[in-house]
């Protein structure tokens, strides 16, 4: 197995939605000429961290998710300005977590790492593109999480939405922040909100 791990820069924003809620319509935000039809994808991911949560107090978050475009294990790093980097191994084959994702962490921590969560996600992906290539990437998240801390463990589920910014993106703050602005009118004017906590995990947790 590879020791070098697949960088990417994450830019993205969260959304809540009821779960009837329509989909925005995306035909005011600059630069979208197309958007692309719904690519569906079952995604099961577990969450792992220390007793005393060192990985989340650090802002980091260690999970190994199958389904999907980008299976394996992800190591997601402290936020950076306006986004995050994910690196990401592929998947092992007995469970455990490889020599390499466990020489990443130890910046942060060698103590044991022991299952959090479990999340699983129905989702629907979208492909925002303009003249230049794809704009972003729009997704419909049905969620289901599991708090393996507890006994018994405690179920939740949600509806949220994500866009994630893509290789055709405004490259300046300034044509970033418009995009932004105008995705979050489309949001509002379905009838989404802003999300009601940070992070999927976070909100598994029930924090």
């Amino acid at each position: 197995m590879t020791t070098d791990p697949q960088r990417t820069f994450e830019v993205e924003r969260k959304y809540d939605a009821d779960a009837d809620t329509a989909l925005p319509v995306w035909t005011d935000v600059p630069g979208v000429t197309s958007v692309s039809a719904g690519e569906a994808r079952e995604l099961d991911a577990r969450y792992l961290d220390t007793a005393d949560a060192v990985l989340a107090r650090n802002g980091v978050a260690l999970r190994r998710r199958t389904g999907g475009t980008d299976a394996g294990w992800h190591v997601k790093g402290p936020r950076q300005g306006d986004g995050r980097l994910e690196l990401g191994w592929p998947l092992d084959e007995d469970g455990r977590i490889p020599e390499a994702v466990t020489e990443f962490v130890a910046q942060w921590t060698t103590d044991e790492l022991t299952p959090l969560a479990r999340i699983e996600n129905s989702r629907t992906a979208y492909l925002l593109s303009g003249p230049d290539g794809v704009i972003a990437e729009f997704v419909d998240d049905r969620v289901r999480a599991t708090d393996l801390r507890t006994e018994p463990q405690v179920r939740r589920a949600w509806r949220e939405w994500e866009m994630e910014l893509g290789p055709a993106a405004p490259a300046d703050e300034h044509g970033r922040a418009v995009f932004f602005d105008a995705v979050e009118h489309a949001v509002a004017a379905a009838g989404g909100r802003p999300p009601s906590s940070g992070s999927k995990l976070a909100r598994a947790l029930g924090l």
